[in-house]
C-alpha cells in the first residue's frame, strides 16, 4: 500500500523509481536482494515491504509476522549496505512502542517496556530492523540509514479482506456489506473505546517525498502521524456517515481490542516542518472509492 501510494505521489515524476514486484524480486532471498542492490545501486532505498494485517491476522499467524518481517528487514538493510548504498529509509510501525507507555508516544520510549501481545512478533521484527539501521550508521557514519515510525495507515491499495485487513478497511467492508444486504446491525470487537490514530497513506507518501528531498535535515528516527486519535466507535461512525449506512452497532466484549491507546508524539515531525493534509472523512471517501473499484484485494 505505501509503495503504490508513493508511486502515485505528484512529485514521484522527479525521481526514477525502481519498484520490483514480489514476483520479480523475492525479498526473503538474500542472494537475490544482494544481486539486485549491486546491479541497481540506487541513490536511496525506501524499505516499505512487509507482511501486514490487523489483530485477527497477527493472532492467527505470529510466526509469519515475525520471521517474514525480520528477514525482509535484514535482507534489504544488509544488502543495501554491502552494495554501498548510503541512504536508506526504513518504515517501522507504532506497534514498536511498549503497550503501557504513556501517550503520546515519543521516539525515546521504544524498547522501554513490554510489547502488546496481540502483535508482538510484528513489533519485534520492526524494532530489529530499526536497530539494524542504527547499528549500520553507528559502525560507519557515511551510511545514513533512517527510520520513520508511522501511525496506523489506510487508503488506496489497502487490503479489505476481513481476515487480513486493518481497522478502517475492515470497517469499510463491513459497513458496505451491511448496506448492500440491508443489515440493521454491525458488530464491533470490544467496547469500542480503544483509541487509534489513523493517517491516509498518501500523506505518508508525502512525508517520504519530503525526506528524500531534504535528507540531511531529516531525523534518524521520526514519528509520522496526525497528532490526534479517535475511538474505534468514532471510526465506525465516520465510515457509516461517508457510506450512508444508518443502522446500529453492537459490541462483542469477548473479542480482543488491543492496546487502549496508540497516539504518536509528533513534536519532532512538527519541528521538521511536515503535517498531513487529508482529513479523516476525505480519506475514507477516497478509500471507499478505491474499494468500490477494486473489491476486497
Amino acid at each position: 500500500m505505501v509503495g503504490r501510494n508513493l508511486l502515485d505521489h505528484p512529485a514521484a515524476s522527479e525521481w526514477e523509481f525502481i519498484a520490483p514486484a514480489s514476483t520479480e524480486l523475492d525479498l526473503t532471498d538474500f542472494d537475490a536482494v544482494s544481486t539486485f542492490m549491486r546491479e541497481v545501486r540506487p541513490d536511496v532505498v525506501v524499505h516499505a515491504a512487509g507482511r501486514v494485517g490487523g489483530i485477527q491476522a497477527n493472532i492467527a499467524n505470529p510466526v509469519d509476522f515475525f520471521w517474514i518481517n525480520t528477514v525482509l528487514g535484514r535482507n534489504v538493510v544488509i544488502a543495501a549496505r554491502d552494495a554501498g548504498v548510503k541512504r536508506l529509509l526504513n518504515l517501522g510501525s507504532s506497534c514498536m512502542y511498549p503497550r503501557n507507555a504513556p501517550n503520546p508516544l515519543a521516539e525515546p520510549q521504544i524498547l522501554q517496556g513490554e510489547l502488546e501481545p496481540t502483535n508482538e512478533g510484528y513489533a519485534l521484527a520492526k524494532i530489529a530492523t530499526q536497530r539494524l539501521c542504527a547499528y549500520v550508521h553507528q559502525e560507519d557514519a557515511s551510511f545514513d540509514y533512517k527510520t520513520f515510525v508511522p501511525c496506523n495507515l489506510y487508503g488506496p491499495y489497502d487490503k479489505f479482506d476481513p481476515a487480513k485487513s486493518h481497522l478502517i478497511p475492515a470497517i469499510i467492508h463491513k459497513v458496505h456489506m451491511a448496506r448492500e444486504q440491508g443489515d440493521s446491525e454491525i458488530e464491533i470487537w470490544g467496547d469500542g473505546t480503544a483509541r487509534r490514530e489513523f493517517m491516509y497513506a498518501g500523506d505518508l507518501a508525502d512525508s517520504i517525498m519530503m525526506a528524500v528531498g531534504k535528507w540531511d535535515d531529516t531525523p534518524a528516527l521520526l514519528n509520522i502521524g496526525v497528532g490526534a486519535d479517535h475511538s474505534v466507535n468514532d471510526y465506525y461512525a465516520s465510515v457509516a456517515r461517508v457510506i450512508g449506512w444508518q443502522g446500529t452497532f453492537v459490541h462483542d466484549l469477548s473479542r480482543p481490542a488491543g492496546m487502549k491507546q496508540k497516539l504518536l508524539d509528533v513534536t519532532r515531525q512538527t519541528a521538521w516542518g511536515w503535517q498531513p493534509k487529508v482529513s479523516l472523512d476525505e480519506g475514507i471517501a477516497r478509500t471507499y472509492e478505491f474499494y468500490l473499484r477494486k473489491g476486497l484485494a
